[in-house]
């Protein structure tokens, strides 16, 4: 796994448990809907926390990662884990309204050219009182990219443009903080947190993790500790490649 997508796990799930606790009785078991749930990292250390975690995943590739990982887990966090081959904006076919206390949609928007109906989608399965957490790409950081690799032309253009290429050459829409936070705000579960992530990562040019790169496990800790200071922090947060929204429905 490369250094960006260790960055974004640890800083997700700590921010996410960070919510679960301040909205949910220590101890109890949450029912969460996962749409988008790639290999399946942050459905399976929910389960091993003792939720009830259903994964939606379209892309049978990533699928069958998860499905290989979960083979691997105790037969009680496997009880606790349902994949399903399936689109995420198609949440309500398979559910019904009110069914979750958490939903996830970590990664997807940016690949969806209209994001609004979607998230309109999630909430209607979040129970009043439900947490709905996002990831985005951030749209007012994409100039950042090319700009610090010395392509202005690129840079100039990204400031009127909310699509960009992330690490990979893949062409991704980004999310502005203000317009996601009207949205949650108009589906009845408005913002309640957010926070940057990957302030520094995308930008020092490492992009693998372990001793052979030059990243050792304490400078790791280290880089965590600034990323998770900066995505709580202005204005740094705000400079983040991706941004984590957290709503509450009323």
């Amino acid at each position: 796994m490369g250094l960006p997508d260790v960055v974004r796990r640890e800083l997700v799930a700590r921010q996410l448990d960070e919510q679960i606790t301040a909205r949910f009785r220590t101890g109890r078991r949450l029912r969460v809907l996962d749409v988008g749930a790639g290999r399946g990292t942050q459905a399976l250390r929910l389960a091993r926390a003792g939720h009830a975690v259903t994964g939606l995943e379209r892309d049978p590739a990533r699928l069958a990662v998860a499905r290989a990982a979960l083979v691997a887990e105790p037969a009680g966090v496997r009880e606790r884990v349902r994949l399903l081959e399936a689109d995420g904006r198609d949440t309500g076919v398979h559910f019904r309204p009110g069914g979750f206390d958490v939903v996830l949609c970590h990664g997807l928007l940016m690949y969806v050219a209209e994001p609004d109906p979607v998230v309109a989608g999630l909430a209607r399965m979040l129970a009043p009182g439900g947490l709905v957490s996002l990831l985005v790409r951030n749209a007012d950081a994409l100039a950042l990219r090319p700009g610090l690799a010395g392509d202005w032309t690129a840079a100039l253009a990204a400031f009127d443009s909310a699509v960009g290429r992330n690490r990979r050459g893949v062409e991704v829409r980004g999310d502005r903080l203000d317009a996601v936070t009207a949205t949650l705000a108009g589906i009845g579960a408005p913002l309640r947190a957010w926070y940057g992530v990957r302030v520094f990562t995308d930008r020092t040019g490492v992009q693998e993790w372990g001793p052979a790169r030059g990243t050792g496990a304490g400078d790791l800790e280290s880089l965590l500790a600034a990323e998770e200071r900066a995505g709580r922090t202005d204005p740094y947060r705000a400079v983040a490649a991706l941004l984590h929204l957290c709503g509450v429905r009323g």
